[in-house]
């Protein structure tokens, strides 16, 4: 559906784990660091599609914090709805909204990254 999305961050070092710890039960890895940009490209490997996030460089003004974002992931199954939530709060996340059914057929859960950002994980049996 995208070629790729890029997420600015205020601090690399604690969004980067974060989101390299909360993405990967959803099969999403990091696969290239960017220490330049203090960023990093994730992907579903073999596909197309990535993910780039970053700090960005400071003389880079349109590389800057803008404003807050809601972003939701693909889950395989509950399983990997609850994996991602408890691996998001444990690499410094915040609860949003436990993992659970939000609509027929709808399972989901929600967190703050470290910037504030809603992430969310999805999986839809319907």
């Amino acid at each position: 559906m995208f070629d790729h999305l890029g997420i600015i961050i205020k601090d690399a070092d604690k969004s980067l784990p974060f989101y390299e710890a909360c993405l990967a039960p959803l099969g999403i890895r990091k696969t290239q660091d960017q220490p330049q940009w203090r960023a990093a490209v994730f992907m579903i490997p073999g596909t197309g599609s990535f993910l780039w996030i970053g700090a960005g460089a400071a003389d880079q003004p349109q590389q800057r914090l803008t404003g807050y974002f809601h972003l939701a992931f693909s889950a395989s199954d509950e399983a990997a709805v609850r994996a991602f939530y408890d691996a998001a709060l444990s690499a410094g996340g915040t609860d949003n909204g436990k993992p659970g059914l939000r609509r027929p057929g709808y399972f989901a859960a929600f967190v703050l990254d470290p910037d504030g950002n809603n992430i969310e994980a999805a999986w839809r049996s319907l």
